[in-house]
């Protein structure tokens, strides 16, 4: 599957996308800056498919569930077509989905790594940075930060909550890895 180019078309396309449309979802969740220049490009890019289903699928205690299905979709489109090109179709509709739902959540779990390194080197090299995607990167981790900083408190000027997060999200991704096709 790897050097099928087919498999790459739909990696690269299918999971930039569904990166943008959760990163839309987190966001949302934490409550981001929705008139940042990054917030505003992550809407524009996925409100044409967000609009109609914000109609039909309302959001449910202030989670936006309409980008989640969309995640879901744009997950499951990629698994059916990886199925179709390498299996025959021949997966059942259940795995198509618990590979689907692993889908999302390795994702998600890859962009809080990106977002927690990122966020890390910033910490160290410009702690006070005023860039667009620096906040960004700052209000996307620390609902996560302050969660961890629960079990783990700063150390005097030492945080090692990111050490944490990055031991949760290694076991957690180890633990579907098995069940993500894309």
């Amino acid at each position: 599957m790897g050097n099928d180019p087919i498999y790459l078309i739909v990696n690269i396309i299918g999971g930039t996308y569904l990166s943008i449309v959760l990163l839309r979802f987190l966001l949302q969740m934490a409550r981001a800056d929705y008139y940042n220049p990054i917030s505003q490009a992550i809407v524009k890019a996925t409100q044409p498919l967000l609009a109609p289903m914000r109609r039909a699928v309302p959001s449910i205690r202030g989670l936006d569930t309409s980008s989640l299905l969309l995640a879901l979709a744009v997950e499951a489109l990629m698994v059916l077509i990886i199925d179709f090109r390498a299996y025959g179709g021949s997966l059942p509709a259940t795995y198509v989905v618990l590979c689907s739902l692993a889908g999302v959540v390795y994702s998600l779990l890859r962009i809080y790594f990106w977002a927690i390194l990122i966020s890390v080197i910033l910490s160290w090299v410009a702690p006070n940075a005023d860039h667009p995607g620096a906040r960004l990167v700052m209000q996307i981790t620390e609902p996560v930060y302050r969660l961890s900083r629960k079990v783990i408190p700063p150390l005097g000027g030492l945080d090692l909550s990111p050490i944490l997060i990055f031991l949760v999200i290694q076991l957690v991704q180890s633990q579907i890895q098995r069940f993500v096709i894309v």
